[in-house]
């Protein structure tokens, strides 16, 4: 089976060695597998987010194309394009944005962290607050959705958004799939060794943080930034702790296990730290000195990369363009040419179905509810602590298993394997109740 991969970097700035370690070269080397489907692409809508400088756009566009292209990125095996030549994208967006629950959004960590912030100056808690911010975790589901990836490689701190991809898409495909899987659910893919490279300072290697090392720059400039990474007090000689040092970190994510190794002995030695940097700046001048040639010739031509981009768009849009067709007529969004009886049809057979509808609670457990055809809600469901267990209920109900309704006065119960999965409503008297559990079982049916 072929897994398909996407990733992408935001055009806000030039491309660092984080961006690099954590994300590019990840990304082209499972686009070498000839089981993978690789989609990568320039997420220049979400540059727009954090930049209103239309120049520095443009420049980090072309900038990012040229690194992805030096870096080794084979076009002819994987879809490289720019999110913004994609218009099926933003509609995605749109349709995503009408399931997506606000709480989910309010949890994401880039608006929880601005709320904070406010909050601690004494300012409005949403102040300077953009839609494009608080949206900005729907934006990148539909990035994730369009393509269907089955995997995503991304730094630690983006998991969340493919969580949250996951929760909005698990949403759509529960309202309107009709039985069928829309979305493929995505899996976030971290190197667990260099999800996260450390900064000059030690924070994460950030352009907002300013404490980043150039990818492409100079020999010359690689070195200077190098020299700059903070370092204890422990003069030559001394042995130094390879775990608390972030230039050991940072050597780790570009070497070898027996250059690794070599590295590690001689800081217990005593190797003192300037000598330490200088092993550092051999490595990564041996590694990245052939690409920063091709970087700078592709630099030099914007027309070429042009070509490239548009290529890589037109294939992606062979994909992106059935597949929107398809959730458009998901939703409704039809055309009236359409086989009127036979769309009557597939209303009826829909009418007589009842269905699960998945949703995820304010404080982070899953839940599900089966409502009748009419939307009368037969079951609510406990809370789950993660939506995997939520999902293995519900497939076990839809597949028949032997159902254990009890009544309890007022109400009634669902059992699974001795479990409490779920419970049904207040009723006035027994006989309605009854009735109930008498239509959940008609709903929970095998059918033929």
């Amino acid at each position: 089976m072929t897994t398909r991969i996407l990733t992408g970097i935001t055009t806000t700035g030039t491309p660092h060695l984080g961006n690099y370690a954590g994300a590019i070269r990840p990304a082209i080397v499972a686009s070498r597998d000839a089981d993978v489907d690789s989609f990568y692409f320039l997420a220049d809508y979400h540059a727009l987010i954090k930049c209103d400088d239309p120049a520095r756009i443009q420049r980090s566009r072309l900038e990012i194309a040229a690194t992805w292209l030096a870096c080794g990125l084979d076009v002819d095996k994987a879809t490289f394009y720019r999110q913004s030549d994609i218009p099926e994208i933003p509609e995605l967006t749109w349709l995503l944005t009408c399931v997506a629950g606000k709480g989910l959004l309010n949890r994401a960590h880039a608006y929880k962290a601005s709320v904070d912030k406010n909050v601690e100056n004494g300012e409005d808690p949403d102040a300077g607050v953009t839609m494009g911010l608080f949206s900005y975790p729907v934006l990148m589901a539909a990035d994730i959705l369009m393509f269907n990836a089955h995997k995503v490689p991304v730094g630690r701190d983006q998991i969340q958004h493919v969580e949250m991809a996951r929760d909005i898409g698990q949403r759509f495909n529960h309202l309107f799939g009709a039985g069928r899987e829309l979305f493929t659910l995505p899996e976030a893919v971290i190197e667990e060794e260099v999800a996260t490279l450390p900064g000059l300072d030690g924070r994460k290697m950030s352009k907002s943080y300013d404490n980043t090392i150039p990818l492409f720059g100079s020999a010359k400039q690689l070195k200077d930034a190098i020299a700059r990474i903070v370092t204890d007090s422990r003069a030559p000689g001394e042995p130094k702790d390879p775990d608390s040092s972030h230039l050991y970190t940072l050597y780790q994510a570009f070497s070898t296990p027996a250059q690794l190794a070599a590295f590690r002995a001689e800081l217990l030695d005593g190797l003192a730290w300037g000598e330490a940097k200088q092993r550092l700046f051999q490595l990564l001048d041996n590694e990245l000195g052939e690409a920063r040639e091709r970087y700078h010739a592709l630099i030099e031509r914007p027309a070429d990369l042009e070509d490239i981009l548009l290529s890589g768009a037109a294939k992606a849009r062979k994909t992106a363009t059935p597949f929107l067709n398809e959730l458009r007529e998901a939703v409704g969004l039809r055309s009236f040419r359409s086989n009127v009886q036979s769309a009557d049809a597939g209303k009826k057979k829909a009418a007589k179905s009842a269905r699960f509808v998945s949703f995820r609670e304010e404080d982070g457990s899953f839940r599900f509810r089966l409502l009748a055809a009419d939307g009368e809600q037969l079951l609510l469901s406990r809370s789950f602590a993660d939506g995997k267990s939520s999902g293995l209920v519900t497939k076990r109900l839809q597949d028949g298993s032997a159902l254990d309704i009890r009544s309890d006065g007022s109400s009634y119960g669902l059992w699974l394997d001795g479990e409490a999965v779920g419970q049904g409503g207040e009723f006035t008297d027994a006989d309605a109740r009854d009735a109930a559990v008498q239509r959940l079982r008609e709903a929970l049916a095998p059918q033929d």
